[in-house]
């Protein structure tokens, strides 16, 4: 079977969950069929590999710096990927930045689409400050493609139910879940310092950490109101950069610097990771902080789990499915402004809950300690990437037979 995966992210340039997912999948699935990714940017491994590597940029003639570009661009990168998938069994978008390239190549090739869905554009109407009036186009790009998708993939079940929500003309039967997964080998927890040396970071202070970009969505700046709440002592560490704004970004910075001022103890790093250094950061945090106000799933919780590393994370979208708790981690109950609006009704009530929940764990190494050990034990158990690649496969199959779905969990 030859299968065309399209996805905005691939190694080197991964910002997020879903290109972290694209990365491993398309490596999996190339024990077991002929794959091909087609990304955006510059060329990288060429089509002799497996997975074979096709980069595309945008038409010069979109440059400029109006945010509505940013969809128009995306849409001409959409139509050459179309053009190059002709001799695949199936096409597999990613997210709206590919769903309707998908889209187009199942009209002209008559290839079946699959798209799997790793957030709604309905879900973060805050990307407006980002794309203004590029949001409805690139809302028309997802919803064109998911609606008439031979299949959708939700990364979990609250976002198939987001997807059944959001999109009422898409059919049930065709909305299946398969999460997403992680490479429980490659992250595990790392006794080296090499990282925390290089960044600033003491080893033998108590730790929080975050990793995430700076959007509305990670919900960084509640966890920042949290840090005024926690003792003195504690060193909050924040990876975080890729500002989807320069207004957010500012916004963030003036936070984080009125905290270093305050209180120090907050090292700041912006720079993306190498994985080593990731890991290492994440083993020797205490606790692993996501406070985010809409999560599909929240791979980053994974991968602070593999490393055996407590998680204190918002119960919103899928989180829940990956962080069990009391178990592997613990919840912090989140309220929303209203109806599809961004945001939580108490942001101060939050701050305060994020703040007694960190500190709980951060009070009680021996919880701490078996919350880590039993995240490890349940990524191992239920988040392999072997076992998600069969299941895509099989997915994939039955679109090409033109089978039903199998059932959704």
């Amino acid at each position: 079977m030859k299968v065309a995966i399209l996805s905005r992210e691939y190694p080197p340039d991964v910002y997020g969950g879903a290109g972290v997912h694209v990365e491993y999948l398309s490596r999996e699935l190339a024990h077991h069929a002929a794959v091909q990714v087609h990304c955006w940017g510059l060329e990288r491994s060429g089509p002799s590999h497996n997975p074979a590597v096709f980069a595309y940029r945008s038409w010069e003639r979109l440059a400029g710096s109006a945010p509505y570009l940013d969809a128009l661009r995306a849409v001409s990168i959409n139509l050459a990927m179309a053009a190059g998938v002709a001799d695949a069994d199936v096409v597999h978008s990613h997210t709206w930045y590919t769903n309707f390239g998908g889209h187009v190549a199942k009209m002209i090739h008559g290839i079946p689409h699959v798209a799997t869905v790793h957030s709604l554009e309905p879900l973060r109407p805050w990307k407006r400050e980002q794309l203004a009036g590029g949001y409805e186009l690139s809302s028309f790009c997802e919803q064109t493609g998911l609606e008439a998708a031979d299949a959708v993939v939700a990364v979990s079940s609250a976002v198939r139910d987001d997807i059944l929500d959001c999109y009422p003309a898409i059919a049930p039967d065709r909305v299946t879940v398969i999460h997403n997964g992680i490479d429980h080998v490659e992250w595990h927890p790392d006794p080296g310092i090499d990282a925390l040396d290089r960044h600033g970071v003491d080893a033998d202070r108590p730790t929080v950490i975050f990793v995430g970009r700076i959007t509305r969505q990670k919900g960084i700046r509640h966890l920042l109101d949290a840090v005024r709440l926690l003792d003195p002592d504690v060193q909050v560490v924040l990876r975080a950069g890729s500002p989807d704004t320069p207004e957010i970004g500012q916004e963030i910075a003036g936070m984080i610097e009125d905290l270093q001022e305050e209180r120090g103890s907050v090292v700041w790093i912006e720079e993306m990771l190498e994985r080593k250094e990731m890991i290492q950061l994440l083993t020797h945090a205490d606790v692993f902080c996501c406070p985010s106000i809409y999560e599909p799933l929240g791979l980053v919780n994974l991968e602070a789990m593999a490393c055996e590393t407590p998680v204190v994370a918002t119960a919103v979208g899928g989180i829940p499915e990956v962080v069990t708790d009391g178990r592997t981690g613990l919840l912090v109950p989140f309220e929303p402004a209203g109806p599809g609006m961004a945001g939580p009704k108490d942001p101060d009530g939050l701050a305060r809950d994020l703040a007694a929940t960190l500190t709980r764990v951060l009070d009680d190494p021996a919880l701490g300690g078996q919350l880590g050990i039993d995240g490890r034990r349940r990524v191992v158990e239920h988040f392999s990437w072997s076992a998600i690649a069969h299941r895509v496969l099989d997915l994939y199959e039955r679109v090409v037979r033109g089978e039903g779905l199998p059932e959704f969990g």
